[in-house]
């Protein structure tokens, strides 16, 4: 099955295990392979449980956590492209994304933020959360950085090829034009936030190392920028991290003080108990609670900065 198109279904009422977790972890970030996934999953289906449920179990269900529907009346969206000069440009490459704005008219013009992916292009869960930005009364930008190769494919298996094929630097630059064309886009007030998971949340506080007049950046558990380029930084940072979550947080300790060490606003919340991912609501690493937190701590965030 497609996870682009999972449902509830015979992997509805299993409880992943750490062991199934950590596994999906490794699947999801290109150190195994589906196969091999697949093959180490089977070795944990036990008592009448197949590989295919535990699958179905972890694996992205889209339609069913839907938030925002595309044509909700609260916001109007629409797919754009743009130039990226120093990354798919190089190519000879266009760039694109999903623009989404709150659909009541204003005269006033609107701080944008722009929304970044996993590591698996503009899948719908990203589209669904640029339309939460909206619908919170932002202006959102979701870029896709697989749109030079033809766009989100449907599935994030393929997704992942897709983006893994990329250069890093180019898709860097990508985001970091995405960035400066809603810094001057005729609806944006000029304050531009960033928002990102995963790869996204390794984009966000890269994009903050390269774009000194970025308003605000708020990663989700991604890579932390190189120490050299802390004093680059200008934005303030609202760091989500995951207790459960040692790949990632491994890097932010010495992060975390080298940014106070230079005078940057950083403001680090780890969420106990919560796995890599906790905020998306398609895969049961999902945490309803935490992910609430975060989230209103992220447009609060927001709110407060780009003003």
């Amino acid at each position: 099955m497609a996870d682009s198109e999972a449902g509830r279904g015979q992997g509805e009422g299993i409880l992943p295990t750490q062991e199934m977790f950590d596994l999906y972890d490794q699947y999801c970030h290109n150190d195994i392979d589906r196969r091999t996934f697949m093959d180490r999953l089977g070795r944990l289906a036990v008592g009448g449980v197949t590989v295919a449920m535990l699958a179905e179990a972890l694996l992205p269900r889209y339609a069913s956590a839907l938030q925002i529907a595309e044509h909700d009346s609260r916001i109007r969206g629409e797919r754009i492209t743009y130039d990226s000069p120093n990354g798919a440009g190089k190519q000879g490459k266009q760039m694109g994304g999903y623009l989404v704005r709150p659909a009541r008219p204003s005269a006033q013009k609107l701080p944008v933020i722009v929304v970044v992916h996993e590591n698996r292009g503009l899948n719908p869960h990203i589209a669904d959360v640029a339309r939460r930005v909206a619908a919170a009364g932002f202006i959102a930008f979701a870029p896709d950085a697989l749109f030079p190769l033809g766009g989100y494919p449907g599935t994030d298996d393929e997704g992942r090829t897709m983006q893994a094929s990329r250069n890093a630097a180019d898709m860097l630059e990508d985001f970091v034009a995405a960035v400066q064309l809603m810094q001057a886009h005729p609806e944006s007030t000029g304050k531009v936030g960033i928002v990102g998971f995963c790869f996204g949340g390794g984009i966000c506080n890269n994009v903050a190392v390269r774009v000194p007049t970025l308003a605000a950046s708020a990663p989700y558990y991604g890579g932390a920028a190189a120490l050299a380029d802390v004093p680059k930084i200008q934005a303030p940072l609202l760091v989500t991290l995951a207790g459960i979550d040692e790949r990632i947080n491994a890097a932010y300790p010495a992060y975390e003080a080298e940014l106070k060490r230079a005078g940057k606003t950083v403001t680090v919340h780890t969420y106990q108990g919560c796995q890599h991912g906790f905020h998306n609501d398609t895969t049961p690493r999902f945490d309803p609670e935490n992910a609430r937190v975060a989230w209103n701590r992220t447009l609060d965030f927001f709110r407060q900065h780009l003003a």
